[in-house]
């Protein structure tokens, strides 16, 4: 039977992206809970043994970046592997990690003076495929720098979170993902208190995937979508600019 034109497009569209797809482990995923968000993926599939990374332009936008990710941690460690946090000049409260069912004693904390050393901490605890993640706090990252990274980890198959607070400009990096958290009200239901963790979360790129934006929430050790998906990246910026 011969294929249609459209028919062979497909099927060079899925042989390339099962070339560029970071290798996996049998078994080897991450369930977010969040259907919605895992479309956004390619193979509806949270991108593991790869880097993402963070940007976060004010303090608290810094802070929920750092709630989301330790959410994300904590789903990656109920295995029972530890995860390393690499900084210079740390912006985590330790005890915090509790909200998110972590004991901070399974986190190895590594704090520098230099960007550099926690450049090459960051892509060194990256080879250790006994860690579950490595989270690492970095102001600059050019491309190269990125590539390294992202090919310590194909190897390893560790998890890599690069957070970046207040950086000089957006550069492109090689990076599987690149997000966007900032903090949402919670509902407290009327009663006064702190209510549970909110955030909005805008994958602004994905190598292969569709960038969105939701309103998440961490409730009971599990992440619940609190509403539809607001908009889709290109959508917005068609609206922004028209």
């Amino acid at each position: 039977m011969q294929l249609s034109k459209s028919d062979i497009i497909r099927q060079l569209q899925k042989e390339v992206l099962a070339i560029q797809r970071p290798h996996r482990q049998s078994g080897s995923s991450l369930n977010t809970g969040l259907w919605e968000m895992e479309q956004a993926f390619p193979g509806n599939t949270f991108p593991l043994g790869a880097v993402h990374e963070f940007v976060s332009n004010a303090r608290e936008e810094a802070a929920a970046t750092n709630g989301f990710m330790a959410a994300l941690m904590s789903r990656l460690m109920q295995k029972g592997k530890n995860t390393v946090w690499i900084s210079a000049g740390r912006t985590l409260f330790p005890p915090a990690l509790h909200l998110f069912g972590i004991d901070p004693d399974r986190v190895i904390f590594i704090d520098l003076l230099k960007q550099k050393d926690v450049l090459w901490a960051i892509e060194e605890t990256l080879k250790c495929s006994a860690l579950a993640a490595v989270i690492g706090e970095l102001k600059e990252l050019s491309f190269t720098e990125s590539r390294r990274l992202q090919l310590a980890v194909e190897q390893s198959m560790v998890t890599g979170f690069i957070h970046r607070h207040n950086p000089g400009r957006q550069n492109n990096v090689a990076c599987v993902t690149r997000w966007r958290i900032r903090p949402v009200s919670s509902d407290t239901g009327g009663v006064p208190g702190v209510g549970f963790p909110r955030w909005k979360v805008e994958l602004l790129k994905v190598r292969n995937g569709k960038p969105g934006a939701w309103q998440i929430e961490w409730s009971a050790g599990n992440f619940r979508q609190i509403k539809q998906n607001l908009f889709s990246i290109p959508d917005f910026q068609k609206r922004k600019s028209g």
